[in-house]
């Protein structure tokens, strides 16, 4: 019995000492392998811009603060109509009415009692007839057009839209990148490039094409489409 027991453990000894050899032969072939990155870019052009044009008017009277915000408004048309943003664009988006003598928070009288306001939203997707426009909007305080910016941004804001149509072809740039990384890194280590090991796309970025401090990509019509992909390769 002590024989077989004897032979029983030893086949165990190698039979454990074979697997923990094919084990770590496992583990360093598997800590082959190195990791790169590609990035591609692509520069576009916004093809939907959205601007909110907010004015006000204000008056003793209620009946004079709407005929003079009417005014306002039909100013504000005209003024786009020049500069070719069509009637079907615009659509009025809030309107507010305030009577400062009912403001129990307010410890000066206001100069006037009524102020009315108008937000026309702007939505088109010729974004440079709305720049041209936005550039020129002294053109509309000396039309005696009082604007605000008291809610949401003061000018444009510039969006792309055709992110799929362009993001095939970025990810196969920067993968097509990554892979020329990986290959002259095993040529420089004297080794070959094996299989994928893992990849990860990245973050697909939309940047602004001048950046600066303070210049956010929405304000620019002009942007960079960015994307990092990252990939590991076995090597052999």
């Amino acid at each position: 019995m002590r024989v077989i027991a004897s032979a029983i453990l030893a086949i165990g000894m190698i039979v454990g000492a074979w697997l923990i050899t094919d084990g770590l032969r496992d583990i360093r072939t598997g800590d082959r392998y190195v990791t790169v990155k590609g990035m591609a870019e692509r520069d576009v052009e916004a093809d939907l811009a959205i601007w909110p044009l907010r004015y006000v008017a204000a008056s003793d009277q209620l009946e004079q603060a709407q005929k003079d915000i009417q005014r306002s408004r039909e100013a504000v048309e005209r003024f786009l109509g020049k500069y070719g943003v069509a009637a079907d664009q615009i659509e009025l988006q809030r309107l507010d009415v305030t009577d400062t003598t009912t403001n129990p928070y307010q410890s000066q009288p206001s100069p006037k009692r009524f102020i009315i306001s108008h937000t026309l939203l702007v939505r088109s997707e010729s974004p440079d007839q709305v720049r041209q426009a936005s550039q020129a909007i002294s053109e509309l305080i000396d039309l005696g057009v009082v604007l605000s910016s008291d809610y949401g941004p003061s000018g444009p804001t510039y969006l792309f839209k055709g992110l799929n149509d362009i993001k095939p072809a970025l990810i196969a740039e920067a993968t097509a990148a990554a892979r020329a990384s990986a290959e002259q890194f095993a040529k420089d280590a004297n080794a070959t490039l094996g299989g994928l090991r893992r990849a990860n796309q990245g973050v697909i970025q939309i940047l602004p094409r001048d950046q600066g401090a303070g210049m956010s990509e929405e304000s620019q019509a002009s942007k960079t489409v960015r994307v990092v992909s990252t990939l590991e390769y076995y090597l052999d």
